[in-house]
């Protein structure tokens, strides 16, 4: 009877042990299944991510090569020929004494404003200009060309970079059509009356660019998945913008109390140039 006692309870622990270990092999398994569903799901988000960014790369890439193709066609064309007609009614010849006098001479006056646009324009869209003159000279000169249209007033203060580190090209063009962009939604949403635009270079080599009104102000979390109601660019695309080329974007809005943009970027290396 003592033999057969020490036998169930020999089985009774035997069969305790293996359901405890089929537990056990349960648990590992429903664990190592989520641990690789979410390791799925993580590849998954990451491939997502870089295929929206080369997506946008390529759509950035054609569309500064149509700015700059417009840019030149504006230029070689439409310039050439307000000038064509600005020397013609120039050689006409007409009096003061004549009549139409006065009308020629309001016609040329407003030719040669929209001659003066279109070479702003035409300098705007260039990318070539961008590199050229640089990031912060781009960004005065579209300061300037605003400034000379009297939509809204624009404080612009600007520190100088003294570091041997400096901006790359490219990233200068992306960061000057998110200014643009920026700059052209605050004139026609924000019914500001005062935008203030500062350039900043700080010393541990981080270039920083802040955009600030006193407008009507929004809800930044409601606009982030809307794209731009004018068609323009929506800030859930602005913030990926600046995610492919490694700068931070902070938008502080509420309704009523303005907006302010801050986009920062770690300048890099200036290349030495090569002794011939």
């Amino acid at each position: 009877m003592q033999n057969q006692n020490s036998e169930i309870l020999t089985v009774l622990i035997i069969g305790a042990f293996i359901a405890v270990l089929l537990v056990l092999f349960i648990v590992a398994m429903v664990f190592l299944y989520q641990s690789r569903q979410q390791r799925y799901e993580k590849e998954m988000v990451k491939l997502k991510e870089e295929f929206d960014q080369e997506l946008l790369r390529s759509q950035l890439e054609i569309q500064e090569k149509t700015l700059k193709t417009i840019s030149q066609e504006l230029h070689d064309n439409v310039g050439q020929m307000l000038s064509v007609v600005k020397l013609t009614m120039a050689s006409a010849g007409i009096k003061k004494e004549d009549p139409a006098y006065q009308t020629i001479f309001e016609s040329r006056e407003i030719l040669n404003k929209a001659i003066l646009d279109l070479g702003n324009l035409t300098k705007s869209l260039h990318t070539d200009r961008i590199t050229q003159i640089g990031l912060d000279q781009a960004i005065e000169f579209e300061i300037n060309t605003i400034r000379r249209t009297g939509l809204m007033p624009i404080e612009f203060t600007h520190t100088k970079n003294d570091s041997i580190k400096t901006l790359d090209p490219q990233k200068s063009i992306f960061l000057f059509r998110m200014f643009q962009e920026i700059l052209n939604n605050t004139l026609k949403h924000s019914k500001a009356t005062l935008v203030n635009v500062s350039i900043n270079y700080t010393k541990d080599n981080i270039f920083i660019l802040k955009i600030a009104d006193n407008g009507v102000g929004f809800d930044v979390e409601e606009k982030k998945d809307r794209p731009s109601a004018s068609g323009g660019v929506g800030l859930k695309s602005m913030i990926n913008r600046a995610k492919l080329i490694n700068a931070k974007f902070i938008i502080n809005s509420k309704i009523g109390t303005g907006t302010s943009i801050t986009i920062t970027l770690p300048l890099q290396e200036e290349p030495i140039p090569k002794e011939e």
